[in-house]
């Protein structure tokens, strides 16, 4: 197979972080989104503040800035990068609480890993601030929903649906 065809690959096959310096500077802009489903009693905590940790969605928004911004030491072959803004978006669901990241840059690759860490730190941390009220809680539907910027342009993920429930990551209850 040429190693053409797969970008991390060099010409002598070996795994390698591509050379973006060739590529223009945009505009670049992702949103990635993931739940933690738990139980009703674990997301009543949340939502009055009764759990033993504080403010777990506080501390949540606070690891998704942290991760985006550090994704390029935590995945191997992503570019370093400075980016000009992260949010991260909590919402609490009947049995789960969804978690999205916007992020931005202008730079001459995308911001796509970014949003994905972003997300992923943040489930992370709150499992680790809620595994004393519930074990059972899962992590699911982590996905890209929006990237804007660059040579492939625009992508908008299809809508909810069959591919939300991949996995075992049904939403319980909703």
């Amino acid at each position: 197979m040429d190693n053409r065809e797969f970008s991390h690959l060099n010409q002598r096959g070996e795994v390698h972080m591509v050379d973006v310096s060739h590529k223009p500077v945009s505009a670049r802009h992702a949103v990635a989104e993931g739940r933690i489903f738990a139980s009703a009693e674990v997301i009543s905590a949340v939502r009055t503040g009764a759990t033993l940790k504080g403010d777990v969605l506080a501390v949540a928004r606070v690891a998704a800035i942290m991760a985006a911004k550090r994704t390029a030491e935590i995945v191997p072959l992503c570019h370093p990068m400075s980016l000009s803004g992260v949010e991260c978006i909590l919402e609490l669901e009947a049995e789960s609480i969804r978690v999205q990241v916007q992020v931005n840059t202008a730079a001459a690759t995308g911001v796509e890993m970014e949003a994905l860490t972003g997300v992923s730190a943040a489930l992370l941390t709150l499992y680790d601030m809620l595994k004393s009220l519930d074990r059972g809680m899962h992590l699911g539907g982590i996905r890209l929903l929006v990237k804007t910027g660059g040579k492939s342009g625009r992508y908008d993920a299809p809508s909810s649906g069959a591919r939300d429930n991949q996995g075992g990551d049904s939403e319980r209850g909703s």
